[in-house]
């Protein structure tokens, strides 16, 4: 089976109105750039985005909500984005916000093919309200169910026409997770190689998750808050 496309917008092509989408990367580290861009071009709508945080005003998932393409997000965070917060506050974008490790969580039971799970985060919250609870061991836990998506985009360091993927250092956060998690996934690569090239023991996502895998370009890394000392 041959996964490689030419480009983002090849990868993304049958992405239409109304799907919902996971998007790897942690602030602004390792998100699939190039897929985001070609989302932009392609002017897709009322979409769901699965991400921990959802980008800055002019970058990452940023690019997406100033164009109005993003019905609801679903995130832990989203502290650095300002459009994000004005499309809140004046109710045009619907928001879930997710204890961290319950987003990771659930996203890795969709990976594993379990359904639901318990958890203590959230009890006595407004996260419990229409959520089953029960107790065990003289402790409440919520009921959480898995979280699936139709495509999920996330960006490796390198991978081969085979779709094995690898990871570098903190870019592999929550993207080796909805690797798994998603009807179809696709992958944006800085570097693809031949079957053969990638140590098997350093294979982070096994090619059989993968549907599509593109080499991209121009990835700018930016670092999310830059910090300078400044001499007296």
């Amino acid at each position: 089976m041959n996964k490689v496309v030419k480009d983002a917008d090849a990868a993304i092509h049958d992405i239409g109105d109304g799907a919902t989408i996971m998007l790897g990367g942690f602030g602004l580290c390792g998100i699939p750039e190039n897929s985001i861009a070609a989302l932009k071009r392609k002017g897709c709508t009322n979409l769901t985005c699965i991400s921990n945080n959802a980008g800055v005003d002019d970058f990452g998932l940023g690019l997406l909500l100033k164009t109005r393409q993003i019905k609801k997000m679903m995130s832990s965070y989203v502290g650095e984005n300002e459009e994000f917060e004005r499309q809140l506050l004046s109710g045009e974008l619907e928001v879930d916000l997710i204890p961290q490790g319950t987003l990771a969580t659930r996203i890795q039971m969709a990976g594993m093919g379990i359904p639901a799970f318990f958890t203590p985060a959230g009890y006595g919250t407004e996260i419990a309200k229409g959520k089953e609870v029960k107790e065990f061991n003289g402790k409440m836990y919520l009921m959480e169910n898995a979280l699936h998506a139709d495509f999920a985009i996330v960006k490796a360091w390198k991978g081969d026409l085979f779709g094995n993927l690898v990871f570098r250092k903190t870019t592999r956060n929550f993207s080796s997770s909805m690797a798994k998690a998603g009807n179809i996934t696709i992958a944006e690569v800085e570097q693809l190689v031949e079957p053969g090239q990638l140590d098997p023991d350093h294979i982070h996502v096994a090619g059989i998750y993968v549907h599509r895998i593109f080499e991209g370009s121009n990835y700018e890394k930016r670092i999310e808050r830059k910090t300078v000392q400044i001499k007296k």
